[in-house]
């Protein structure tokens, strides 16, 4: 089994790339294999509303020359995706929004091709405007027809300068038990 993060940071291997490892290390224990993907100096361009993924049904993208057609396959062949975003003014990364948007359509224009995949939110926040990026990202996985792992509380940690969300006790355990929680929800479905 495998689980693909997405880290929607402009800071590679910052505060969200801690809590995406540390849910990794929820994972692990279970034989998991991980793979995080940073879009830290990515160019990601927003969906244009062509429907051509619609039209040809190919499980790709129109636009060329980033790296959302790679990111659409990885999810596809992944049991498991997270989504991982800083807070920006009370949302995800304009980065990570292009990512949803797009590969949001193309799964869905392919039937739904994450139909029934793990996922989870997370999300690393100075103060304020958390809830709502991690409702972003979850609704991703809900129209999606995906199935979200709980956790001991939501899926946040708190954190302004790189590596400061490490302090944040309470957050770095839910990051290990939503690992944990998604490693035995990953089982349970396969042994289905």
């Amino acid at each position: 089994m495998k689980v693909v993060a997405f880290n929607g940071s402009a800071r590679k291997d910052g505060n969200t790339a801690a809590l995406v490892q540390q849910v990794f290390a929820g994972l692990s224990p279970a034989g998991i294999e991980t793979e995080m993907v940073q879009l830290a100096g990515q160019t990601i361009r927003g969906c244009t509303a062509c429907m051509a993924c619609f039209e040809k049904k190919n499980g790709r993208c129109v636009i060329e020359g980033d790296l959302v057609n790679e990111a659409v396959q990885k999810m596809v062949s992944a049991d498991g995706i997270i989504l991982a975003s800083p807070t920006y003014f009370s949302d995800v990364t304009s980065e990570m929004k292009a990512l949803i948007d797009r590969t949001g359509m193309v799964t869905r224009a392919g039937d739904n091709l994450l139909r029934r995949k793990v996922g989870a939110g997370v999300v690393a926040v100075r103060r304020g405007g958390a809830m709502h990026a991690l409702q972003t990202l979850q609704n991703y996985f809900l129209i999606g027809e995906m199935i979200i792992p709980g956790s001991s509380y939501w899926n946040i940690g708190f954190g302004r300068l790189r590596g400061e969300v490490e302090s944040d006790e309470e957050g770095m355990a839910t990051m290990l038990q939503l690992g944990e929680n998604m490693a035995w929800l990953l089982k349970a479905i396969a042994q289905r």
